[in-house]
C-alpha cells in the first residue's frame, strides 16, 4: 500500500471542513476510519454507494445499535447526508435530511441528483449524533460522451466461513471507475468455518442449512458488512451490484425451492415465496441499489441498464427470480448435456427480461456492449468422475437453457451488435471462453467473449482443477484461460480499441491481508471477438 494511498484513506475518513462542519462535525480518526470502515454504532456496517447514472448516485449506510437485533432502534430516526467536490468537506454542493426507517432496518438509500456527469465526489451521512466514515464515489459519463478509458473490477461469491478478504483490500486499492458484483454477496449456510471468528451468525432455525425469517437474512448480511476489507471496497468506488442464489438460496428458480431440499428444509411454492421476500428485502436494505421495494412482496426488480458515454453499455441481469427450473431434476444439476439442449421452453431471464435486453442490445450506440450476469454462457463439458456418461453439464448454468443462449447469440451474430462481452461468476473459478453459434465446430467464428471471474473466497474443489485443466483443450477449445486454484477478481480497463482482463488474484484466504498480484492478462481487439493473450 502507498503512502498517498494512506494519506488518502485518512482523509476521507477523518476529514472535515469549514463548509461541511457547520452540519456535520469531525469525524473520529483511528485505524478503523483510516481505512473507510466504522467500528462505532451506528455505522458499524460502513457506507457504500451504486448505480452511477450521469447526475446521480445512490448513498447508503444501514444505521444499528446491536448488530443482530434490528428492533434495538425501534423509532424513525433523521439522518444527515453531504456530498463534496473534495475529501474535506469544504467544497458540499448537495446535502439533505432523510429518514431511516424501521420497517426497512433502518437502511438509508439516497438518490443524490444534480450531480456533475463523469467526476469525482465524496459523501457522508451524520445520525444519533455520530459521524459516519467518508465515501468516495463517481458519476457516470455524460450520454453524448466518448471518454477515453473505462477501469472496473468484477466480484462475486464471498462465502464469510471459508476465509478472509485479503482480495477487497487489494480492489480498494485500485484506480477504478465503478465495481460490478455478479451474485452471492452472502450465503446461507448454517455456523461452520474452520477460522473461530468466521462461523456465521446462528439463524432462527438451525439445522436446516438455510435462512427463512426477514431477521435470519438481516443479520447474515450486517454479519458480512462488519468485514473491514468489505467496507473499504465499498467506501472507495461506486458498485452495481445484482444478485445470483445464495442471497436466498443455493439452485432455487423462481418460485421452487433447491431440488435437493428434504424433510423440514422442503418448501413448497408458497412457502418459498415468503422466503424470498425476506431475503429480497435484506438484499435491499443492505445494498446501494436503485430499487422499488414492496415490503413483504416476493418480486423486486433489479435488471437495469448502465451507459458509460459512448464508450461501453452495461446490461445488468436478474438469472434467478424468472427462470424456469433447471431441466432433468438432477442431484446437484449436474446432468447429460441433451436435459439443455432440448429445454425448449425453458428461460434464464423470462420473455419480459429477454426482450428487454435485445432491445437494450439493438438500440445501443456503445463501442462495447456488456451483459453482466450471474451464471456462465459458454457451453463446458465436464470430465465425469463416474465415466458414464464420460462428460456431464452443469444444469444450472446456460448450458442447461441452450435454446436461450442459441437465440441471444444468434442475434448478436445476425444484427452485428458491437463488441458484445458476456460477465459471470458463480463458479468460484476464472474462465475466458470464445461465444460461438457453433461450439462443436472450433474452427467457427465467435461472435461474442466471456470473463468468468473468481470467487473472493467460495471454495472451488482443488481435485477439479488439474483434470479441467487438462481436459479443456479436447472438450472445451473455445476456453482461452481456465485457473480453479486461485481466489481474487478481475481488474478490466476498456478504451476505444482494446478491452483489456487482468486476473487479479491471492495465495491464501487464510490470513486477513496478503499482497494481490496479476496471474494472466487477456484483450479483445474492438471488432474482433477472440480473446488473446495480452
Amino acid at each position: 500500500m502507498s503512502e498517498h494511498l494512506v494519506s488518502r484513506r485518512q482523509l476521507m475518513a477523518g476529514a472535515a471542513a469549514s463548509v461541511g462542519a457547520a452540519v456535520l462535525p469531525v469525524a473520529a480518526t483511528g485505524p478503523a476510519a483510516a481505512h473507510g470502515t466504522s467500528t462505532a454504532a451506528p455505522f458499524k456496517l460502513g457506507v457504500a454507494s451504486g448505480d452511477p447514472l450521469p447526475d446521480a448516485v445512490i448513498l447508503w449506510t444501514r444505521l444499528v445499535h446491536d448488530l443482530y437485533d434490528a428492533g434495538s432502534l425501534r423509532r424513525p430516526v433523521e439522518v444527515a447526508w453531504q456530498v463534496a467536490h473534495d475529501e474535506r468537506f469544504r467544497r458540499v454542493v448537495r446535502h439533505g435530511v432523510t429518514r431511516a426507517r424501521p420497517e426497512l432496518g433502518h437502511s438509508v438509500h439516497v438518490d443524490a441528483r444534480g450531480l456533475e456527469p463523469g467526476r469525482e465526489y465524496f459523501y457522508r451521512f451524520r445520525a444519533l449524533g455520530e459521524l459516519s466514515p467518508v465515501g468516495r464515489t463517481r458519476t457516470a459519463p455524460s450520454p453524448w460522451a466518448d471518454p477515453s478509458r473505462l477501469n472496473f473490477g468484477i466480484v462475486n461469491c464471498q462465502d464469510f466461513q471459508n476465509g478472509y478478504w485479503p482480495a477487497y483490500w487489494g480492489l480498494a486499492d485500485e484506480n477504478l471507475d465503478v465495481v460490478l458484483h455478479l451474485g452471492d454477496y452472502i450465503y446461507e449456510y448454517d455456523p461452520r468455518s474452520a477460522f473461530a471468528d468466521r462461523a456465521h451468525v446462528a439463524p432462527q432455525t438451525p439445522g436446516l442449512d438455510q435462512l427463512s425469517t426477514l431477521s435470519d437474512y438481516r443479520n447474515r448480511h450486517a454479519q458480512y458488512k462488519t468485514d473491514p476489507a468489505l467496507q473499504a471496497a465499498h467506501a472507495a468506488f461506486p458498485w452495481i451490484v445484482t444478485w445470483d442464489d445464495h442471497e436466498t438460496e443455493n439452485n432455487y428458480a423462481g418460485h421452487l425451492d433447491e431440488i435437493d431440499d428434504t424433510g423440514a428444509a422442503r418448501q413448497t411454492p408458497e412457502q418459498f415465496a415468503r422466503q424470498r421476500a425476506n431475503a429480497y428485502q435484506a438484499y435491499y436494505e443492505h445494498m446501494p441499489i436503485r430499487a422499488d421495494l414492496r415490503p413483504g412482496s416476493a418480486d423486486l426488480r433489479i435488471f437495469r441498464r448502465f451507459d458509460f458515454g459512448r464508450l461501453a453499455r452495461f446490461n445488468v441481469l436478474d438469472t434467478r427470480q424468472y427462470r424456469s427450473d433447471q431441466p432433468g431434476g438432477f442431484p446437484g444439476d449436474f446432468g447429460p448435456e441433451g436435459g439443455g439442449r432440448t429445454n425448449t421452453a425453458g428461460t434464464l431471464t423470462g420473455e419480459d427480461q429477454e426482450r428487454w435486453l435485445n432491445q437494450g442490445l439493438l438500440r445501443s450506440s456503445a463501442r462495447w456492449n456488456v451483459v453482466a450476469q450471474q451464471v456462465m454462457m459458454s457451453r463446458i463439458r465436464f470430465p465425469n468422475p463416474a465415466l458414464v456418461p464420460p462428460t456431464m453439464s452443469n444444469l444450472d448454468q446456460w448450458d442447461g437453457y441452450a435454446p436461450q443462449r442459441d437465440r441471444l447469440l444468434g442475434l448478436l451474430a445476425a444484427r452485428r451488435v458491437s463488441n458484445p462481452v458476456v460477465l459471470a461468476g458463480d463458479i468460484h473459478s476464472t474462465w475466458m471462453s470464445d461465444l460461438k453459434l457453433d461450439f462443436d465446430d472450433p474452427a467457427s467464428p465467435s461472435v461474442a467473449v466471456e470473463f468468468v471471474a473468481t470467487s473472493i473466497s467460495s471454495d472451488f474443489p482443488a481435485a477439479f482443477d488439474a483434470p479441467i485443466k487438462a481436459t479443456n483443450p479436447l472438450l472445451n477449445p473455445h476456453v482461452r484461460y481456465f485457473d480453479g486454484s486461485r481466489r481474487g477478481y478481475l481488474r478490466v480497463g476498456v478504451d476505444r480499441q482494446v478491452w483489456r482482463t487482468d486476473v487479479r488474484v491471492v495465495d491464501t484466504i487464510a490470513v486477513r491481508r496478503t499482497p494481490v498480484y496479476t496471474s494472466a492478462s487477456y484483450a479483445v481487439e474492438s471488432g474482433r471477438p477472440n480473446i488473446v493473450a495480452a
